[in-house]
């Protein structure tokens, strides 16, 4: 957690988040986020991986992600703080939802297809990978930007996870790598949601804390 969570003075903004560069970056990766939201979805959907289904997702709720932090870049830090609150609880309900997946899918039985999972799950890993490189300067910054950044840190281990999933599916020639790693892509999104809106919360209060008494 960055110094300024546990100060009662006003956090400033980082200024490096208006930069051309950190703007062209997001852009890129907004880009990236979408068009594997459609690879992903497609491949999950025909070769039955709830890991690549559950990827997929956050892959679309990473391209919302982004365009509310472009949308916020030159605003001021309260407002670039409630973004960060929006985007850590879409993080956890997603989190929730691929749990809640991976339970309806051990009812339904099935293997899905090791193969597509292992390839598609290499392609994820080699764009966000890309992405997590670009954004690794911003980690540190305000709510919005780390948000931003564990968004892409969280995807390129959730790839190395599918990865390892469809290994599990290949060896056993059953759905439970496949479910785990679910399983634990959600557990992944929840905490990392909710060390976002902790710190969202803790830059509004001290937002509060410093505004002149009326």
């Amino acid at each position: 957690m960055s110094a300024h969570c546990c100060s009662h003075d006003a956090p400033a903004a980082d200024t490096r988040a208006g930069s051309p560069r950190y703007r062209k970056i997001l852009w890129i990766a907004l880009a990236v986020n979408l068009i594997m939201f459609g690879v992903e979805t497609r491949a999950g959907l025909g070769s039955g991986a709830t890991s690549l289904l559950a990827d997929a997702i956050d892959f679309f709720g990473d391209t919302v992600n982004y365009a509310v932090s472009l949308a916020v870049l030159s605003m001021g830090l309260v407002w670039r703080a409630r973004a960060a609150l929006l985007k850590g609880s879409g993080m956890v309900v997603f989190g929730v939802f691929v749990m809640a997946r991976a339970v309806w899918m051990l009812t339904q039985g099935g293997t899905p297809e090791a193969w597509t999972m292992g390839g598609i799950g290499l392609l994820a890993l080699l764009a966000n990978t890309s992405v997590a490189f670009m954004l690794y300067a911003y980690r540190e910054g305000d709510a919005d930007m780390r948000s931003v950044w564990l968004c892409s840190r969280n995807d390129a281990l959730g790839n190395l996870a599918v990865m390892l999933a469809a290994l599990g599916v290949f060896g056993t020639g059953s759905a439970w790598p496949d479910l785990a790693v679910a399983a634990v892509m959600a557990g992944l999104a929840i905490t990392s949601g909710w060390t976002v809106l902790h710190q969202a919360m803790q830059e509004l209060k001290a937002v509060r804390h410093a505004a002149p008494k009326s």
